[in-house]
């Protein structure tokens, strides 16, 4: 029967959560663990938290699924857990505790480099991981749903349930600071992101 739950989309599959499925919830697990915990991993910055963080949102999923409405995306509703959840962690916390080994090959842009240029990698992506983690926590979790998520910034304001101006202006915030901590231009900013 897991074969064919495989094929289903996100809507029967939480329908069939909501009647107690839990090979539907593996489907689901398997199709968007990925996601959950890249976006836990950013925010947080603890691999071991973020695998935490993982297992907790896909709980929340199959404790709470009558009140997922299955007609909607889900991935917004796995991003918006996520990202409290995290912010939950790093509050209590208060810290960033494990470099962000994980995220090294969205900041790389080629696959193929020479030794000096991994070492020029390994160093922009710790100066990048201090820059981040210098960010108030609000930017922190904006800038990594847009540059690591790759989320726009309508699907952030819904995710986080809050207007796009409040968006923009954590974003605008947080790459000010982001050039202000890593000594760099906007573009040179945004180069160590890996975007354009």
């Amino acid at each position: 029967m897991t074969g064919s739950l495989v094929d289903l989309s996100d809507r029967d599959l939480i329908l069939e959560i909501q009647q107690g499925s839990i090979d539907a919830l593996g489907v689901v697990y398997d199709r968007h663990r990925h996601l959950v915990y890249r976006t836990a991993l950013a925010i947080c910055n603890d691999p071991d938290a973020a695998a935490d963080l993982l297992q907790d949102v896909f709980l929340r999923l199959h404790r709470f699924a009558g009140r997922v409405d299955a007609d909607r995306p889900l991935e917004p509703w796995l991003y918006r857990v996520t990202a409290n959840l995290a912010y939950t962690w790093v509050k209590r916390h208060h810290k960033w505790s494990h470099p962000l080994e994980e995220i090294t090959d969205w900041l790389a842009a080629n696959m193929r480099q020479t030794p000096h240029q991994l070492m020029v990698k390994d160093d922009d992506t710790r100066r990048v991981q201090q820059a981040l983690g210098k960010l108030p926590l609000a930017q922190r979790i904006v800038v990594a749903l847009y540059y690591i998520d790759d989320l726009s910034l309508n699907e952030i304001a819904q995710i986080l349930e809050i207007p796009v101006g409040t968006v923009k202006s954590r974003l605008h915030y947080g790459r000010l600071a982001l050039k202000k901590n890593l000594g760099l231009s906007i573009s040179r900013s945004a180069e160590l992101l890996d975007v354009t």
